[in-house]
């Protein structure tokens, strides 16, 4: 099982940018794919998630209106938009075993990627 998430970048306040995570080696026929974000001296934080069918989603209320989740059973995007400073964070994206969206992240049925990095300058 393997995620791998690529698209940070540096961008300036009221850009853009779109995430990318490329699922390989999942067998799960029902799952959640969420996006987190870390920033420094923060804790890691659930922005968004989708489930299996599309029919569930979540944005945190710093993301609502400006970022939109989309997955399938072999990538999932963020796309963000209106970026501000504050987003600025090492983001990353999970899948777990479920159909509930928000999700509560089974340590044991929770696969990870690494990060990937955006930085959003003033």
């Amino acid at each position: 099982v393997q995620l791998q998430a690529y698209g940070g970048g540096l961008v300036q306040s009221g850009g853009s940018l779109r995430l990318s995570c490329a699922f390989s080696g999942f067998t799960l026929d029902y799952w959640v794919t969420g996006w987190f974000r870390q920033a420094p001296g923060k804790e890691r934080e659930a922005i968004s998630c989708v489930n299996f069918s599309g029919a569930r989603t979540y944005y945190a209320d710093s993301t609502k209106d400006r970022f939109i989740i989309d997955a399938d059973a072999n990538t999932a995007y963020l796309q963000m938009s209106s970026l501000k400073p504050e987003d600025t964070a090492l983001y990353f994206c999970a899948r777990t075993r479920g159909v509930r969206c928000p999700a509560n992240w089974d340590p044991d049925n929770t696969y990870w990627g690494q990060g990937t990095q955006v930085t959003v300058s003033s």
